[in-house]
């Protein structure tokens, strides 16, 4: 395969734009800072992760093994519990939203969904695609779901299952909904039957590590868990982990002779290459490296709080959390940076996010009055 000239100049104009533009965005959550350049070669095959991890299938191109190693390794993390667990490497965390609201519902086909306002808008398209009859529930200034909505709102259904959204990390503000509460609040408004899936596209790879430890984990009562690869850890692409129950993941297995294994995934056919750059990221940082980038991170986003404060801009952070909010910033900023911008604005402080790219924007905002 050969491209002629123009379409070779064309090649290099898209990657001298996406360059420029990658050099200046502090408005979404995409770390930066990684070198895959070991697994370049890879990219020469077809991979296919085709259908179950952990089950061989006849299609051997793939990265199975690698697959398994990151979904033990966040396992682990989440304190799933031991041989009850499942989980395979997603196209993202919308992916991952949808498949934790589909085993909810084949769990409790009459549940109602319940998610709060600052929930990821992935959640509203899984509800639609899944013909889910569904609550929005007030949240709380911090991007918190509000307990008391909830149960205002889940007492009128008491006599059906719950199926919740719990965000562990919310979009705009990283507030962080508290499953143990929640699982209480339903309890006392007499909701019996509780499936919890808890977004934790974000703060997922860092989450555990924070003290105190937000409660969102297998042992504080959610029964599927999403993560983001592309957000904290870095990936070249979007991608992601969904862990569940395994009980709960039996009752959609299906056998599939076309692949020689069961498929228990929402896409089937599945890029082999993004296990194994997730693999290398956490083989790389480990559980230590982790936590030294989050607190890296969490110094620049401080840092970035106290400054636009001393320049007269009202920015805040929840606590522990790498998005700091301010007002609505310019339309001419906003467009530079790639500001994600709705009744506020944001930063979010990623790896390989620089000092010096905040105090340029630090400087921009102030500069105009935002």
């Amino acid at each position: 395969m050969k491209l002629e000239s123009q379409n070779l100049k064309r090649l290099d104009e898209l990657f001298y734009s996406m360059q420029e533009a990658n050099a200046c965005f502090l408005g979404y959550p995409f770390a930066k800072d990684f070198n895959y350049e070991p697994l370049w070669r890879f990219l020469n095959f077809s991979g296919n992760n085709a259908g179950d991890p952990f089950e061989p299938g006849t299609y051997r191109v793939n990265s199975y093994a690698f697959e398994c190693e990151v979904v033990d390794f966040f396992a682990q993390l989440f304190r799933a519990p031991d041989c009850g667990f499942w989980g395979y490497v997603t196209n993202g965390g919308t992916e991952g939203n949808i498949y934790g609201l589909y085993l909810g519902r084949e769990l409790y086909p009459d549940g109602v969904a319940y998610f709060s306002r600052d929930t990821h808008y992935s959640v509203s398209k899984a509800v639609r695609l899944l013909r889910l009859e569904y609550a929005v529930v007030d949240s709380q200034p911090n991007g918190e779901i509000s307990y008391d909505d909830l149960a205002r709102r889940a007492s009128g259904g008491r006599n059906r299952p719950a199926l919740i959204v719990a965000n562990i990390g919310t979009t705009m503000k990283e507030g962080k909904d508290d499953t143990l509460k929640i699982r209480e609040v339903l309890r006392d408004v007499g909701v019996s039957q509780i499936y919890i899936h808890a977004d934790a596209a974000l703060c997922g790879p860092y989450a555990p590590m924070l003290s105190p430890k937000p409660a969102f984990d297998f042992v504080d009562g959610a029964d599927s868990i999403t993560v983001s690869g592309h957000k904290f850890l870095g990936a070249p692409m979007p991608c992601g982990i969904v862990l569940a129950r395994k009980l709960n993941v039996q009752r959609i297995l299906r056998a599939i002779d076309y692949i020689g294994s069961s498929d228990t995934t929402l896409s089937g056919s599945r890029n082999a290459y993004t296990p194994i750059v997730l693999w290398y990221a956490i083989r790389c940082l480990g559980t230590a490296g982790i936590k030294r980038v989050f607190h890296q991170c969490e110094q620049l986003a401080a840092y970035t709080a106290d400054e636009l404060n001393a320049r007269g801009v009202s920015a805040w952070r929840n606590p522990d959390a790498l998005t700091v909010v301010f007002p609505p910033v310019e339309e001419d900023i906003k467009a530079k940076w790639q500001i994600a911008t709705e009744d506020v604005s944001h930063v979010v402080v990623t790896p390989g996010t620089t000092k010096r790219q905040l105090d340029t924007l630090i400087e921009a905002i102030a500069d105009s009055g935002s």
